[in-house]
């Protein structure tokens, strides 16, 4: 779970909410050193940055703060790590579905004859479980997020003629897709 930089700007310019105030009604921190920085946190998450990452209590009591649900500022996201396969064909598939609802991106992969579709999926399937357990609204869900990075190379050499080696290089990816719960007409 990720807080969603713009919403939780849009919430507390909504609520005329300061980035004081909601430092104020973060939970305090068991290091002092921590609990001064309790306000550039909140200018962190405010300008989209991850870091430091925020705590799910963290979370609670901003949304408590804002009077808004804690489902309504965050991103599910959902990572696979050194998935085997080059980060240029993963990336295709990844493109697919990105800005699309969970229900029509799942039955893409489901469908796609693209080899990385089932490692995608695996991670889709991931986020829509972390939005389920949070009690986000599963018909309301799109793909806010699908991006894969370049990961580690596993090396390995193939014997060849007169005591050769020719190298061979498997890659892995890391998959990342993350889910967001549409914003109400209201």
């Amino acid at each position: 779970m990720k807080i969603n930089g713009q919403r939780l700007m849009n919430a507390a310019a909504a609520a005329k909410v300061s980035p004081e105030q909601l430092a104020a009604s973060l939970p305090r921190e068991q290091r002092r050193k921590q609990a001064d920085l309790a306000e550039k946190k909140v200018r962190n998450w405010m300008s989209g940055k991850d870091y430091p990452r925020c705590k799910p209590a963290e979370v609670a009591a901003m949304a408590q703060a804002l009077g808004v649900q804690a489902k309504d500022l965050v991103r599910f996201t959902s990572t696979h790590r050194f998935a085997r396969g080059s980060w240029r064909k993963i990336g295709l598939v990844t493109e697919l579905i990105r800005g699309r609802r969970v229900d029509e991106a799942d039955a893409l992969l489901e469908f796609s004859p693209k080899r990385a579709a089932v490692q995608v999926r695996k991670a889709l399937k991931a986020a829509i479980a972390d939005a389920e357990a949070a009690d986000a609204a599963v018909d309301r869900l799109f793909v806010a997020e699908s991006r894969v990075g370049n990961a580690a190379r596993i090396k390995r050499f193939q014997p060849k003629d007169r005591g050769r080696a020719h190298p061979i290089l498997k890659r892995t990816s890391h998959i990342v897709v993350g889910v967001e719960e549409m914003p109400s007409k209201a």
